[in-house]
């Protein structure tokens, strides 16, 4: 096992330096292996400083689960997208005190916001190969038995990383299970919303600019962290003090110019760049154009449902911007797909990596099968793929879910802490009791029901051999589905239901089964009835899973092998753990005769104004524009303050709010999108196409000094000035 893993390593480092183009999000150890290239490329601090976790700049660099952030001064002040802390602006608004429309500025210590309830900071602290004690001795195991085996090992290394307090720990799988990373990571529970600037600003062209190039989005917040008194992570306390880093970004008033190195750290979601043709065909001629569908139709109800203003659409704003921006994700997918020879490409890699393979008889007995077993696997993952994803969108209604995530939670305590499934162990119970508070700031009853009943709807019209016996008895779903009857039903349901008061629903987290299995509340009883069901498809799924967990390694290894010998790049997908990205600013053509310039400038906005939203920027915004008063944030190249820039950076969704940084590691930018041509880049990088879009430092500066005047802020943060 330590020579295979050994020889993994050294092939990955060699394909490192072969590496030309700006493709790739790259594991920190990986770096120090192309330290020549990143020199080359502009990178003027040391590229070992980057590999190691504990120094500067990636200590300044943090997770907000989901989003990446950074610190920005020695009292704990973060920086990240606007889009990143809407849910806490959200959940601090009211019709009456809209910090969406109107912004916010604490002026002191004391005028700073709780965010939006489990709201985290968290810290990468150590990243620790682990891939032996996961996988050792379980080499006969398939199927379920095999993914037991690893999530039991995965476990005990959680547990065992997590005996120091306000740590949280995960373990991470690369390269579909070739090898596995523990992280650890430093939990700060008191994180309060400092500063947002006017919807106006910070989402400037909503979701028509969104994915969209020329862009002018002052997409910045800041949040801070908080710790005790002693220094350790607290939950939320008067007493608290700001978190002291051991290290923060310093602001660059001077930005970059074009041509410039930039580099990106954060903790991009996912990609697909090895999936399989059968996967690419599925996904871009099947599960796109469905959860397009269904995504539209939901934006369609809350629309209809929650009148504009209203305290309901309020509690669904965020919920739309998410529906909207995987909407136009997926048109642009779908698109682009059906321009691109992208299936084509993925069945002539596969078929050059069978030349390969046949070409030497002991790849034929490691690898010789792998593409046929994996290709099976995936044709029995899509045996019901049209009810599974109509059930996947139930999350999006309240209620359902959360019943059956309390009784699923009375089953898991009657078991010892190990043996119960991630997610309800006791290291879960501050997310799972803070994702019961959120629900209040986001549920409508009226939408949630609306909701429900579409999809239900969509589901009783699937054949019988499709559907759920207890789903439908649950819901009286006959052989013909009767909408009527079901609306019914459901307004009944929902007038009965006391889930929706979060008292009832914090209180249910200490009940027993029996105290389940004898309530008289609707969504109760329906969990409850449910419950076998529920069980019973997750352990076919990790049955499943555990197969895919055998196969898709070895596939992996073959292309990491294959690629070596090609002298191509090899880097992970990626899996929401810390990445580094390298490119430079630089324009594209979206297409033939139109050439993209690499910045936009404040003049942009006053052209694209219209008073009405989103393009309505401030009328003293409008007023500083039209002075010129740029200040100290001039780039002369443009006659004007950049607003956004783009890039060749490597990223995708979770990389939102990564610190863009120049050669000295200073902050030059906020990522915060791609271009709508970039979107599919998701499944493969083009050096043409695939560009990142930054909110510029001065941007960002020039709106806080000028337009909101957060001075103290400004004074708080080092901002530097470079010829």
């Amino acid at each position: 096992m330590k020579t295979s893993y050994f020889i993994l390593a050294l092939l990955l480092s060699i394909a490192v330096c072969r590496s030309i183009a700006d493709e790739g999000m790259w594991q920190p150890y990986q770096l120090p292996a192309m330290a020549k290239e990143l020199v080359a490329k502009g990178l003027e601090i040391d590229a070992k400083s980057i590999s190691t976790l504990t120094e500067f700049p990636m200590n300044a660099v943090i997770s907000l689960g989901g989003c990446t952030a950074s610190f920005v001064s020695s009292k704990g002040l973060v920086v990240t997208n606007h889009h990143c802390a809407y849910g806490s602006i959200l959940h601090n608004s009211t019709p009456e005190n809209n910090l969406l429309e109107e912004g916010f500025l604490a002026n002191d210590f004391d005028q700073e916001l709780p965010a939006s309830p489990g709201s985290r900071v968290y810290v990468t602290e150590q990243v620790t190969e682990v891939t032996e004690q996961v996988t050792s001795g379980l080499e006969k195991q398939t199927g379920n038995a095999f993914y037991q085996g690893i999530e039991q090992r995965e476990k005990a290394l959680i547990a065992d990383c997590e005996k120091t307090a306000g740590y949280r720990c995960q373990v991470y799988s690369f390269h579909g299970g070739l090898e596995y990373y523990l992280i650890k990571q430093l939990e700060i529970r008191d994180v309060r919303l400092v500063y947002n600037p006017a919807g106006s600003i910070g989402k400037y062209g909503g979701d028509i600019d969104n994915w969209m190039w020329p862009r002018h989005t002052g997409d910045f917040s800041f949040y801070r962290a908080y710790v005790g008194e002693d220094g350790k992570p607290a939950d939320f306390s008067e007493d608290n003090v700001p978190y002291q880093p051991k290290s923060f970004l310093k602001v660059s008033a001077s930005g970059v110019a074009e041509g410039d190195f930039v580099m990106v750290t954060g903790y991009p979601g996912r990609t697909n760049r090895y999936r399989t043709a059968i996967e690419v065909e599925n996904q871009f001629q099947w599960t796109y154009p469905n959860s397009l569908e269904l995504r539209e139709k939901l934006m369609e109800i809350i629309k209809q449902t929650a009148a504009e203003g209203s305290d309901a659409r309020i509690k669904y704003e965020s919920t739309l911007a998410g529906l909207a921006n995987y909407a136009k994700n997926f048109t642009s997918m779908i698109e682009f797909y059906g321009k691109s020879a992208m299936l084509s490409d993925r069945k002539q890699r596969e078929a050059q990596l069978a030349t390969w393979i046949n070409k030497d008889k002991q790849r034929q007995e490691q690898y010789g099968d792998t593409l046929a077993q994996l290709d099976a696997l995936v044709a029995q993952s899509q045996e019901y793929k049209y009810r599974d994803l109509i059930l996947s969108y139930m999350r999006y209604s309240s209620l359902m879910p959360t019943a059956r995530r309390l009784y699923r939670l009375a089953n898991e305590k009657m078991l010892d802490d190990m043996n119960r499934e991630p997610g309800y162990q006791q290291r879960d119970m501050p997310r799972f009791k803070s994702g019961l508070e959120r629900m209040d700031r986001r549920y409508d009853a009226e939408v949630d029901r609306a909701i429900l009943l579409e999809m239900l709807t969509r589901y009783g019209a699937l054949p019988t051999s499709q559907r759920l016996p207890a789903l439908d008895k649950v819901f009286a779903i006959g052989k013909t589905m009767d909408k009527a009857a079901l609306a019914s039903r459901l307004q009944t349901m929902y007038e009965k239901t006391e889930l929706e008061n979060m008292d009832v629903r914090l209180a249910w987290m200490d009940r027993g089964v029996a105290d389940f299995e004898a309530s008289k509340d609707p969504f109760i009883q329906a969990a409850v009835a449910m419950y076998k069901t529920d069980r019973d498809i997750e352990q076919q799924r990790k049955d499943l899973s555990g197969k895919f967990m055998k196969v898709r390694p070895r596939y992996m290894q073959a292309i990491i092998a294959f690629n070596r010998d090609q002298g191509m790049p090899v880097y992970a997908d990626a899996n929401s753990s810390l990445r580094v990205t390298i490119g430079h600013v630089k324009g594209y053509s979206p297409e033939d005769g139109l050439l993209a310039k690499p910045f936009t400038r404040l003049e942009g906005i006053v052209a694209k104004d219209t008073t009405v939203e989103p393009f309505n920027s401030p009328a003293a915004q409008l007023e500083l524009i039209a002075q010129q008063t740029y200040g100290d944030f001039y780039h002369k190249p443009i006659d004007s303050v950049p607003v956004n820039f783009l890039s060749t950076l490597d990223v995708t969704g979770g990389n939102s709010g990564s610190p863009t940084l120049n050669g000295r590691a200073e902050l030059v930018g906020l990522l915060f999108d791609g271009v709508y041509e970039s979107i599919i880049g998701d499944w493969g990088y083009d050096d043409q196409t695939n560009r990142a879009i930054s909110v510029d430092s001065r941007y960002m500066l020039w709106v806080m000094k000028y337009v909101d005047k957060a001075d103290r802020l400004l004074e708080e943060m080092e901002v530097v000035y470079n010829d």
